[in-house]
């Protein structure tokens, strides 16, 4: 299958110059929201485009959250730097309108698709989790147990803050920093990642696992190509 993950988009509309005809899937990585240069107005037009694409291609298009959409969909809570009280009202609405078009993780055989990475060390965690065993099933990919949990009282692990972040945990697939899932990432998985900007994209592996980091939209207009 062709895939087309796309990076963090903060309002940009670059991802506009791909020919979807192309490709059997396309991931967009999360944090649709806040930016530094773009108006109110840019943000929010170009979210409604890609809800739109969603709606219009509901098998092919993958929309993931990033930490920055999570605190308006969970608001007051999750909050990060970014927030724009001027759209809080109108973002927490659409958000939530639409939340069966979003999702927490992607996968597909062994590479595995969220914002900003699993390490291992955040995966013992969820383990544990006592919503974990009431979920669990033989069926069940690694992004399908996240996508259940999310739903659940016990969502909580799945935003925790990376000390490197601010936090004072593991990061979680919403917040994992650069540092941890260099040197910490998911054995016997292949990972796309967002959250973390990078000049260029590129990946880091061992053996039988992997990383690649995808956030350059803010330097670049360049897309991760996979055909798994």
């Amino acid at each position: 299958m062709k895939h087309i993950v796309i990076g963090d988009i903060h309002g940009r509309d670059n991802w506009q110059e791909i020919n979807i005809k192309n490709y059997d899937k396309i991931i967009f990585i999360g944090d649709y929201v806040d930016s530094h240069t773009l108006s109110d107005f840019a943000i929010l037009e170009n979210f409604k485009k890609i809800v739109s694409l969603k709606k219009r291609h509901p098998q092919k298009v993958v929309l993931l959250l990033g930490n920055h959409d999570v605190q308006y969909l969970h608001y007051p809570a999750q909050r990060c730097t970014g927030f724009r009280d001027s759209m809080q009202r109108g973002l927490t609405y659409l958000f939530n309108k639409d939340r069966d078009l979003f999702q927490m993780a992607y996968q597909h055989n062994k590479y595995i698709f969220t914002h900003a990475g699993i390490t291992n060390a955040w995966y013992d965690e969820f383990l544990r989790l006592p919503a974990f065993e009431g979920l669990k099933d033989e069926t069940n990919t690694i992004a399908d147990l996240i996508n259940k949990v999310e739903t659940t009282t016990q969502r909580y692990l799945l935003y925790a803050t990376s000390i490197y972040r601010g936090g004072y945990s593991n990061g979680s697939f919403l917040w994992a920093d650069y540092k941890e899932t260099s040197i910490d990432m998911l054995n016997n998985y292949h990972q796309i990642v967002g959250h973390t900007q990078v000049q260029d994209i590129h990946t880091i592996s061992y053996t039988k696992k992997s990383v690649t980091y995808i956030d350059v939209l803010h330097s670049q207009t360049k897309f991760c190509e996979l055909d798994i």
